[in-house]
């Protein structure tokens, strides 16, 4: 069943739009960083939904169309990036995403499903939905739009390992905590490598820490964690 999206939009203040100089050598610089991260991201995203249909061969034809929805946002962000007129930073990007890379592709070659969902249908979808409730007040008409409809669809992917992992939620459980252990210390160090840039965007970095938290406690406990278990789980590795 899907469950519906939690609403944490909120209405775009006219400070906080006219507080940002769009044009400015320091909005564009720190933009063309967090813009390819965003791009990056949902390549990310559509390379690992097409590596989960190798994993989950009944589960093919829905993962393929989570993976063209991320394509499809990715030629969105791309097209926000050319209305500033700013060239993504793309090799930082790369770099950003390496560690979280590397997992799932070590997962992935070992079959473990469990691992792969935790990190592309959880953490990822969590980070992403947080970052882009974040930025939307803030972003300029033509980027708050695009982001406004991918927000909405990221939802869906968020369920898709949600459902699954709460159908087998018996056999993945300690699985799931052996690789949140591992995993979701890496998208503290990863909101800190991002915190100034994110800062220059309007997007404080508590907040983007305080909506990941909540968008991750309630997947973790949509798949059958209990409160207690939640917290310890969604608070592992938390940086200062």
């Amino acid at each position: 069943m899907m469950i519906a999206p939690q609403t944490l939009l909120e209405p775009v203040s006219p400070l906080e739009a006219t507080a940002l100089d769009y044009q400015s050598a320091t909005y564009r610089d720190a933009y063309s960083r967090i813009n390819a991260i965003v791009i990056e991201g949902e390549q990310e995203a559509h390379d690992n939904y097409q590596r989960l249909t190798e994993l989950l061969p009944d589960q093919r034809e829905r993962l393929l169309e989570l993976a063209k929805m991320e394509k499809r946002h990715q030629k969105g962000f791309t097209a926000c990036g050319r209305n500033l007129d700013v060239v993504p930073d793309m090799d930082f990007a790369r770099a950003f995403f390496a560690e979280l890379h590397g997992n799932f592709q070590q997962a992935a070659a070992a079959g473990d499903v469990v691992t792969c969902l935790l990190i592309q249908a959880l953490i990822i979808e969590c980070f992403a939905i947080a970052a882009y409730n974040i930025y939307i007040p803030v972003a300029d008409d033509f980027a708050r739009k695009i982001t406004e409809g991918v927000v909405k669809e990221e939802y869906s992917h968020l369920n898709f390992g949600e459902e699954w992992l709460k159908a087998n939620f018996a056999t993945a459980k300690e699985g799931l905590i052996a690789a949140n252990r591992i995993n979701l210390p890496i998208v503290w160090k990863m909101l800190n490598v991002v915190a100034d840039d994110a800062r220059v965007l309007g997007m404080e970095k508590e907040a983007l820490v305080e909506d990941f938290m909540i968008q991750y406690g309630e997947a973790l406990n949509n798949i059958g964690f209990n409160t207690r278990e939640v917290m310890k789980l969604s608070a592992m590795g938390l940086a200062a």
